[in-house]
């Protein structure tokens, strides 16, 4: 198995509710490491980056004023496969369709307010971790790629 670094961010209705440590919780039983944390109020440049592939859609401004409502937590995860992993754990993005046991299934509340991120691809994390994250920040086994 391959150690892999990925993006996860508890979003700002996971943050309001109260989530952060079950969120944690789970991601540390499963197995995978925190290797950099950090909780932030994203400014308007920030959002836009990392939302950049939404921008156009119908959706972008609602989704850009939602990022912006509150603080969110931002972490790197490693763990074999932590990609397909966290994408696992996460669920669906419609709750409707997230299955029991999955933090969306379980917490989210509506498809906008969905409580977490996490990266879709290894590319995608590298980007992602790159806009909250410095390499120094991170603390990475030397293992990890």
């Amino acid at each position: 198995m391959t150690s892999q670094l990925t993006f996860v961010m508890i979003k700002p209705d996971g943050v309001k509710r109260r989530l952060i440590g079950e969120i944690i919780s789970r991601l540390e039983k499963r197995g995978l490491n925190i290797v950099a944390m950090k909780m932030l109020r994203m400014d308007r440049e920030t959002a836009e980056k990392l939302y950049e592939e939404h921008k156009g859609k119908s959706f972008f401004e609602d989704l850009i004023s939602y990022i912006l409502s509150g603080p969110v937590v931002c972490m790197v995860i490693e763990g074999d496969e932590a990609v397909s992993v966290m994408r696992k754990m996460i669920g669906a993005t419609d709750p409707k369709e997230a299955q029991p046991g999955t933090i969306r299934g379980d917490y989210a509340l509506s498809k906008s307010e969905n409580v977490i991120h996490a990266s879709d691809s290894p590319e995608k994390a590298k980007r992602e971790m790159s806009i909250f994250f410095t390499e120094k920040e991170l603390n990475l086994n030397s293992q990890t790629v």
